[in-house]
């Protein structure tokens, strides 16, 4: 038989008072507590993950969205907000979506960049919709620090094709590049750069808000 539980009641609480306690005890017993799968984002119920989202401070969020995109995308929020303003940051602000991340910080680039500029590259392995590429840069723009920029490119992959797109308001099928077979990443990167083929844009404040 298991121990009495200790009681809060004081001592001259009536035999009613008691039993109450003890029942309620019994019952509060029989409670499964949800934590800590709760909070889990890969094992919490895919209805509490937008509430899951709020809680962690996610700023960029689609409910339309598909659920291994939302939870990766609360697993990785503290993440990106410990590390805001580092290549680690805008790695993870790309993987959220599902991308591929290449970034490459102004002191890592062949030759060297302009100080507190970044070069990020995504490369999409899965289905493309129109407002994607400016999710892409919400969420870019949150991790990066308020002084650094941040230029982009997307580079699509299709089965063998790599397209190369531009962040751009105009539709994603303008100014497409398709690159027969694909090619392996670093070569895809050197080939790019040294045809002048890779075009950059900055994305900053204004930008952002330029966006419908």
């Amino acid at each position: 038989m298991s121990e009495p539980k200790a009681s809060v009641l004081p001592a001259n609480s009536s035999p009613l008072e008691k039993a109450l306690d003890l029942a309620f005890g019994v019952l509060l017993d029989r409670v499964m507590p949800p934590f800590p799968a709760l909070m889990n984002p890969l094992q919490t119920p895919s209805e509490f993950l937008p509430y899951l989202a709020a809680d962690r401070g996610v700023s960029e969020w689609d409910a339309d969205a598909s659920e291994s995109e939302k939870r990766l995308t609360v697993a990785l929020s503290w993440q990106i907000q410990r590390q805001a303003g580092t290549p680690k940051a805008l790695s993870h602000a790309v993987e959220s979506l599902g991308f591929t991340p290449d970034i490459r910080a102004w002191y890592q680039q062949q030759p060297i960049g302009a100080p507190y500029t970044f070069d990020v590259q995504a490369i999409i392995g899965r289905s493309w919709s129109s407002g994607d590429h400016n999710r892409l840069i919400r969420r870019i723009n949150a991790a990066k620090s308020e002084r650094d920029q941040a230029t982009i490119t997307l580079v699509h992959e299709t089965e063998g094709q790599l397209a190369l797109t531009q962040v751009l308001d105009a539709p994603l099928s303008d100014g497409e590049l398709y690159l027969d077979g694909a090619l392996p990443e670093l070569a895809l990167t050197a080939r790019l750069n040294s045809t002048g083929l890779a075009r950059h844009y900055t994305i900053n404040d204004y930008d952002l808000r330029a966006q419908p």
